[in-house]
């Protein structure tokens, strides 16, 4: 897809309004490039065009202006109806380099070829040209539509004849056809051009309009990327995601000397499949492939990995505002409207016209007042005051108010002692949020807060990221579900119902996917169907590498497991990996080192996965209500709760103590190095609430 430019050479950064050029296949793009001229273009799809033509892949190559003019425009401009004469008529008098072109100067020659004023119009230089007006106002007796149908069905698009202003687009069809017609000699037999000619050749040219999926390409743009880029960036991703027969009937319409646009009619079509090209590529497969360097690997290393090699796993949406909370924001939010969107009153009393100076202060009281939703819609005069309730307009020559607790009242006239500043007691238009003001960005993790600030500021629709869909899996034989009877060697499966809780509470849509058992095929099935259920996956147990940790031997056959021994207590076997592209968090299978691993690791991994940023979880230094001696070279994770100012610790630091998981209300984190911890030391407490819990 082309996204075109009838002006100058752009430089050699990348801007607006330039040429951008992107090509997708199967529903997945490339990079969008920028061109910063037409030479430059030409070359680089002249050269794109010939290496997929030579590799036997078929081509449709889109283009956004025009590739006809209304009816009737081809016999009087080449006495013939052909578009391709048109096209080789404009081609023979363009002249066209990197910093000049003559488009204006054509558009007057073939103006003047027409009884009156011709069609064409938007002069754009600073000197005249002969029968090309700069308005379009004055033209008469040429005889042409003004539009093509295509721009009539086309809501919103501009006529063919306008060169310049906001939105024109002559420019791009004067200076589009020529490097149409001379690709089209270059690359004949093999091309055709839509809808003139049947497409039965390995490359088709057909004129595109990105407007037709604006909605999508508007919510889904993100920060820093020029929309010219994004928006060649989503057609090409839709239109190559298309099936067939979609595409097929898209393209199924009658020739005509007009042209048309593809897509026209099918804008519905357009963006719902837009909407499906909104989730991101997924995590490459070595995502999780870290260096191991040292036997174990820290705490800070391992997160230090995720934090930079995890990305985004899911698409967007648009809610409403009270669908928000919970959601993680895919897209700055910005007021509608100032807030207060008029100055306004922050107490009840009586307006005026300020300072106030110091002494006694009479003002003669104007009949009525102002109200909230209810304003005054006349004027106070100096030396004046209104009577005025909280939250309501400031009427015209109104910038004070004193509080109705410090005046003596009758009704006509107010008294009060001064001094009073100006602007006393009164609120400013847009003192708390400006019109167009960004107010949230990118990232957040919206709150019920935040869904009343929306509200204020005239929001009502954000776009956020689709929730992830985690999958949480329990392996072993062993396990049993907690209403069922175990014998002697069956335990009850704690982890799934915790995780699953977890996740819950981070917002997820939790997809509980059940215990595998001890066997390799049936936990690759149980797998195979979380990949197409999730978008992520939390699996506790046969995380390690023993002859039963069937989790880590099958994300070893994807070629994408890593096998991290991290130095902490508890849980050191993390297995990570991809299967069908869908990341795999393998915790290990105690229940104490399952919830520690799942706060250290999936919790921070999950958010920037969901669409958040890498958050660490708040913490606190607090004084010690135990004594311990650490050893160096691990960091420990301690389950503990503040009580009475200092920090308790459970009594066991055993893994298999699940109790201890109630009873705690946070961590107590202790580094890597040895240590020795008195009691008043000061320790790092993390509570659970710091981690969403």
């Amino acid at each position: 897809m082309v996204d075109w430019s009838g002006g100058n050479d752009r430089g050699p950064s990348p801007k607006k309004d330039a040429i951008w050029v992107c090509a997708a296949r199967g529903g997945v793009a490339d990079e969008p490039i920028y061109m910063r001229n037409r030479q430059v273009a030409e070359d680089w799809i002249s050269a794109f065009l010939r290496f997929e033509h030579s590799a036997g892949r078929r081509v449709l190559a889109g283009f956004d202006f025009a590739f006809g003019y209304p009816a009737g425009f081809g016999r009087a401009l080449t006495r013939s109806d052909d578009p391709f004469a048109i096209w080789q008529w404009i081609t023979d008098r363009i002249e066209d380099s990197p910093n000049a072109n003559n488009r204006f100067d054509v558009a007057g020659q073939i103006n003047a070829q027409f009884d009156g004023i011709g069609p064409f119009w938007g002069n754009g230089l600073k000197r005249d040209i002969a029968h090309l007006p700069r308005k379009g106002l004055a033209r008469r007796a040429h005889g042409m539509p003004e539009k093509r149908r295509a721009e009539d069905d086309a809501k919103g698009a501009f006529p063919v004849w306008q060169l310049s202003g906001a939105g024109a687009v002559g420019s791009q069809v004067l200076m589009g056809l020529p490097t149409l017609t001379r690709l089209r000699d270059a690359f004949l037999p093999d091309i055709a051009v839509w809808p003139f000619e049947p497409l039965d050749k390995p490359i088709a040219i057909v004129e595109i309009w990105p407007s037709l999926i604006s909605k999508a390409v508007s919510a889904t743009q993100p920060a820093g990327r020029i929309k010219d880029a994004h928006q060649v960036l989503l057609l090409a991703q839709t239109l190559s995601a298309l099936s067939p027969d979609e595409l097929g009937e898209m393209l199924n319409i009658a020739p005509t000397s007009e042209g048309s646009i593809l897509g026209l009619g099918h804008a519905a079509l357009l963006a719902k499949v837009a909407s499906k090209q909104l989730t991101p590529p997924p995590l490459k497969n070595d995502c999780f492939a870290m260096p191991q360097g040292a036997h174990w690997t820290p705490v800070a290393a391992a997160q230090a990995h995720l934090q930079q090699h995890l990305s985004c796993v899911v698409g967007h949406e648009a809610v409403t505002i009270g669908e928000a909370a919970g959601r993680i924001l895919a897209r700055d939010a910005k007021a509608q409207r100032a807030h207060p969107p008029a100055p306004n009153s922050a107490v009840d009393g009586y307006g005026f016209a300020g300072p106030a100076p110091a002494g006694i202060n009479h003002f003669a009281l104007v009949e009525g007042r102002s109200a909230a939703g209810a304003p005054f819609h006349g004027k106070v005069s100096q030396g004046q005051a209104i009577r005025i309730l909280t939250g309501a307009n400031l009427p015209t020559g109104v910038d004070t108010v004193v509080l109705q607790e410090d005046v003596s009242a009758n009704a006509q006239q107010v008294s009060f002692h001064g001094p009073l500043k100006r602007g006393a007691n009164a609120r400013a238009a847009g003192e708390d949020m400006q019109q167009g003001q960004t107010i949230l960005q990118k990232g957040r993790l919206v709150t019920p807060a935040d869904t009343g600030m929306f509200a204020a500021a005239g929001i009502g629709e954000v776009v956020a990221f689709k929730r992830l869909r985690l999958g949480i899996l329990s392996t072993g034989d062993e396990l049993c579900e907690a209403d069922q009877t175990a014998d002697s060697g069956q335990i009850y499966d704690a982890n799934r119902p915790m995780l699953c809780a977890m996740a819950a509470r981070w917002g997820y849509d939790v997809i509980d996917l059940g215990r595998a058992p001890d066997n390799r095929s049936k936990l690759k099935t149980m797998l195979n169907d979380g990949a197409t259920r999730c978008d992520a996956i939390i699996a506790s147990g046969g995380a390690s590498a023993g002859d039963e940790d069937h989790m880590s031997a099958l994300l070893q056959g994807t070629g994408s497991l890593a096998l991290w021994r991290i130095a902490m207590k508890p849980g050191r076997p993390l297995a990570l990996g991809l299967w069908e592209n869908t990341p795999v968090f393998g915790l290990p299978g105690n229940p104490v080192a399952a919830m520690v691993c799942a706060l250290i690791f999936a919790h921070p991994s999950l958010r920037v996965m969901a669409g958040g940023t890498w958050t660490p979880p708040e913490s606190y230094l607090l004084p010690a209500a135990f004594a311990k001696s650490k050893k160096d070279g691990r960091r420990e994770y301690l389950r503990a709760r503040y009580v009475n100012g200092h920090v308790e610790t459970f009594a066991s630091e055993g893994s298999g103590r699940v109790s201890g998981l109630s009873w705690a209300t946070g961590l107590v984190e202790l580094d890597d190095a040895a240590q020795t911890i008195n009691q008043g030391d000061l320790v790092r407490f993390i509570p659970f609430a710091s981690f969403g819990l």
